[in-house]
């Protein structure tokens, strides 16, 4: 029975393979966009039911403009790469919402939610684009899915992840809270989302410097990030990076985005 079922996830891994663009990594999949998208708009419109809209009109505007260029430049890649049916399940929308949280996210299909709070941080229009670039990486990237993916694996086991696969939207719903919630799994969910966050600052700093915006500018907008933390949590407790760490990564990488920047 043991080698029946190790034979069954093999085959759904294989099945479920897929590619990063740019970066080329393998990552499974075992949900599809269709049914991912469907549960990642419902739950943009829970939260746009809640949320209350910016009324800093400039800001928006700004936020608007530098979400639409990126997602221009990353589209234009994309074609010109032969992944024009990426480009399929995106539905672009950028918003900006009073809160004074530092924080902004995307959910899978491209919905970037900014809060107030970061704005401070962001400082301009560069410190804007390093976090617009990091949000539709992850888009790009199909980090959602992926995360989606693992969690059927890592926590109900192969039985349900066939049941996941037949398309039900009750179950991508329940799948997209959890991945939204994680919980205690420190040894395979969490240092996959750190994965995750490493990969969407390499993809955001190109996406950033394709759209004209310098990517020099992500080392400077985690300085200040860092600097404004009273303190932080254990990285291996985290589904991010440390700072330190992440500031080098992106040192690292910036001879490589500095490749992509059309001034």
């Amino acid at each position: 029975m043991k080698k029946y079922l190790l034979l069954g996830t093999v085959l759904l891994v294989l099945v479920g393979c897929s590619t990063v663009a740019l970066t080329g990594r393998k990552q499974l999949m075992l949900v599809s966009d269709a049914e991912i998208l469907e549960a990642s708009n419902l739950h943009y419109t829970e939260f746009m039911s809640t949320a209350k809209v910016s009324t800093n009109a400039a800001a928006t505007k700004q936020i608007k403009q530098i979400g639409a260029n990126i997602a221009k430049a990353v589209e234009t890649y994309l074609k010109e790469n032969g992944r024009e049916a990426d480009i399929a399940s995106f539905a672009w929308d950028f918003t900006l919402v009073q809160d004074t949280t530092i924080n902004a996210f995307c959910l899978p299909g491209g919905k970037v939610v900014f809060y107030e709070g970061i704005l401070p941080i962001c400082a301009n229009e560069n410190g804007l684009a390093v976090v617009m670039g990091h949000e539709i990486a992850h888009a790009v990237a199909k980090h959602g899915n992926e995360r989606m993916s693992q969690q059927i694996l890592a926590q109900t086991g192969l039985s349900v992840a066939g049941v996941a696969l037949s398309g039900t939207s009750e179950q991508a719903q329940q799948l997209m809270s959890s991945v939204y919630g994680l919980g205690v799994n420190y040894g395979v969910i969490l240092p996959y989302s750190r994965k995750h966050e490493y990969e969407a600052d390499r993809l955001g700093m190109i996406f950033m410097a394709m759209a004209g915006y310098d990517p020099a500018s992500a080392v400077a907008f985690w300085e200040r990030m860092t600097a404004g933390k009273e303190s932080s949590v254990p990285e291996f407790l985290s589904t991010h990076p440390s700072d330190t760490k992440r500031i080098q990564a992106m040192q690292n990488v910036l001879p490589e985005a500095q490749g992509y920047y059309k001034k």
